[in-house]
């Protein structure tokens, strides 16, 4: 594609649309749209496939701004490409309830490819999509019909690259062999605080090739030609992901150019004018889009239909040619569940088995049912039961990198036609808070996957005892936790994740706990409401014993205790705190019920509780660190046991 004068013109409607915005909220980030408006059209204009009128068209290329701070240029783009993101909208930039808020938010504003901003999220977002295109590709494409045939593109900046989870990110992509994931580097040398000599001196171009990625230069990064064919060549058929490196200058054309002021202060009236002049702008006039550009956006908006258009005919020749295969990409892109597939006979689990290795059997066993099904670990597969036994080809190693792991989960629940989980550790769930977070915000339908829950993982000690991560977890607004207390439950649990299409991390054993098979149609319809009457005593209660995960076997022992002095207990088992604060009152009432002494134990912090039940709850819990001994011996040292369960209780009827 060789570019003219009206291009220029193009990214300059990029550039003065951004600062505008930014100017009239007097907040936001000028500097990036100024600077990367050039690799930005570049890309947009040249190479990316996309529809204005169908944003979720399945094989459009993704375009992912990892910067997010640099929210305005995204948003210009989705204007002048014709998204639906009207004038009025720009004019309403970091303003409430408008869609175009400081950073860019999935599902909230059409065009946006995942919610950025923290740093390096975007980055490893990308790394996900790549990957679900190919996986995808395996099992969908015939060599008549590409049916999945699409690029991942990601900008990013200096700041994206420091984070530590673009450096895992990006050693997993090579790894991967992800040649469709080609990534544009806005290099312009600026942070916040300066120079990134201060605190970024490494040869990132050395860094990349030694992680398996084609690296290409751009000089100029204000020349579209030259951005455009190092576009063009890392397209070309590779196995490498590509990163292209190019130099620009942060407020290009502003006052401010090359200033680290101009990343996140707001340009002054006189030196929006200012920067106006000096890129040649035929209007003072705020918000100005020349005819010319809004023409020849237009022109490349169209070609994106014409795109579209062609992919709709090759799947219907697809479908007819393939019909097998346009019924398994069907049943992928909606997330079918076959009949009964969660329904295994009462043989399924014929032994007391830790959560961990209980989920391990359902996930085999939703192999068979849920070709989309795909996932792994963090390095721990043996410890997680992550893995696909029968077809090991499904499992992902993600190595050592929890936070990237989190983050690319996110990125492929995003793509769409898979349901991906990643697995570790509980109290590693510490590293991907913020792909957690972020998992939340977004509503992304990936599985987290947490074993060895709680003090049970005994003899590795209070480093890798969780204590704290339940309630924290349980903080997150929007996230589900499922901590299961037996292997019916975790069957329950994982059709609930795999149903409700929000993000879910499922709590899980390292230490075998009894089957609770004679429960298992109380199970199957409480789990789905977060807590619910497991046992009842046969005479009047005289105090609910209430827990989570492995101590709900407690609470049997300690009943039994109980009886033997007259008092009778009923046991309730809350799996999720989520679920059950969205039951009706009535519900809520029917399991606690009102004027009851209540005890409710778990192996972790227990401040939760009396939030979720109120002050009249009392609790046994860890509000230490854990120790480090056999299981048995670190919850009877912290004081979790059967015996100490039903002293706690007398006192409360006493």
């Amino acid at each position: 594609m060789k570019f003219d004068t009206t291009d220029n013109l193009c990214v300059n409607t990029i550039r003065t649309l951004s600062i505008d915005m930014v100017g009239k909220a007097d907040s936001g980030h000028p500097g990036l749209p100024l600077g990367a408006a050039p690799l930005a059209y570049a890309l947009w204009a040249g190479s990316l496939k996309f529809s204005a009128s169908d944003p979720e068209w399945f094989d459009r290329d993704r375009f992912v701004l990892s910067a997010g701070h640099g929210s305005s240029m995204l948003y210009s783009l989705l204007h002048l490409y014709g998204f639906g993101l009207e004038m009025d909208e720009l004019k309403k930039f970091r303003q409430l309830d408008s869609l175009t808020p400081g950073h860019p938010e999935y599902r909230h504003t059409k065009g946006v490819e995942t919610t950025t901003g923290p740093l390096g999220q975007g980055f490893a977002n990308a790394v996900g999509l790549a990957l679900a295109e190919k996986l995808l590709a395996q099992k969908l494409n015939t060599p008549e019909f590409q049916l999945v045939d699409h690029c991942t593109y990601v900008l990013c900046g200096d700041g994206d690259l420091m984070e530590g989870v673009s450096y895992e990110a990006a050693s997993l992509a090579g790894t991967m062999k992800l040649g469709k994931l080609i990534c544009l580097y806005d290099s312009n040398g600026i942070t916040i605080e300066g120079s990134t000599d201060l605190a970024f001196t490494e040869d990132v171009k050395k860094r990349f090739q030694a992680q398996n990625w084609q690296v290409i230069e751009v000089e100029n990064g204000n020349d579209l030609d030259e951005v455009d064919a190092a576009i063009r060549k890392a397209r070309r058929e590779t196995e490498q992901p590509s990163i292209i490196i190019a130099r620009t200058h942060i407020g290009f054309g502003s006052p401010k150019q090359d200033k680290n002021s101009v990343h996140g202060e707001p340009l002054k009236p006189e030196e929006i004018l200012a920067t106006k002049k000096a890129l040649g702008w035929p209007s003072q006039e705020p918000f100005f889009v020349p005819e010319e550009a809004k023409a020849r956006f237009a022109e490349q908006a169209e070609a994106g239909e014409k795109d579209r258009k062609r992919w709709l005919k090759l799947w219907k020749k697809y479908s007819e040619a393939s019909p097998e295969k346009a019924d398994l990409a069907k049943a992928l892109l909606g997330r079918e569940i076959p009949e009964g597939l969660f329904a295994p006979d009462a043989a399924f689990f014929d032994k007391p088995m830790a959560t961990r290795e209980a989920s391990g059997k359902v996930i085999n066993l939703m192999a068979a049912g849920l070709p989309g099904l795909t996932g792994g670990s963090a390095d721990l597969g043996p410890s997680t039961k992550t893995d696909f036994t029968k077809e090991p080809e499904r499992t992902l190693h993600f190595g050592i990198r929890e936070h990237a792991m989190g983050a690319i989960l996110n990125g492929l629940a995003l793509h769409g036609g898979l349901i991906p989980f990643g697995a570790t550790f509980l109290v590693f769930s510490d590293y991907m808070r913020p792909a957690l977070r972020l998992a939340a915000l977004m509503q992304t339908p990936a599985v987290f996957v947490f074993t060895h829950d709680s003090i049970g993982v005994g003899e590795d000690g209070p480093t890798h005892q969780p204590v704290e991560h339940l309630m924290s977890l349980r903080l997150i607004p929007g996230l589900l936790v499922l901590r299961p207390a037996d292997a019916w439950e975790t069957l329950y649990a994982w059709e609930l994740a795999v149903r409700s299409r929000r993000p879910a991390c499922l709590a899980l054993s390292r230490q075998k706990l009894p089957l609770m098979t004679q429960y298992r149609e109380k199970i199957a319809a409480g789990l789905k409401r977060g807590a619910y009457l497991l046992r009842g005593p046969s005479t009047v209660p005289s105090v609910e014993l209430i827990a989570s995960g492995s101590e709900v076997s407690m609470l049997f022992e300690a009943a039994a205790l109980l009886e033997k002095d007259g008092i009778a207990a009923r046991i309730i088992s809350v799996p999720s705190f989520e679920l059950f604060r969205e039951q009706e009152q009535a519900y809520k009432d029917s399991v606690f019920l009102p004027n009851l002494p209540k005890l409710a134990v778990e192996a972790g912090r227990s401040v939760g509780w009396t939030e979720l039940l109120g002050t009249e709850v009392s609790t046994i819990g860890v509000e230490t660190f854990g120790k480090s001994a056999p299981a048995g011996h670190a919850y009877a040292a912290l004081g979790i046991t059967p015996e100490k369960i039903a002293a706690a209780a007398r006192k409360l009827v006493k």
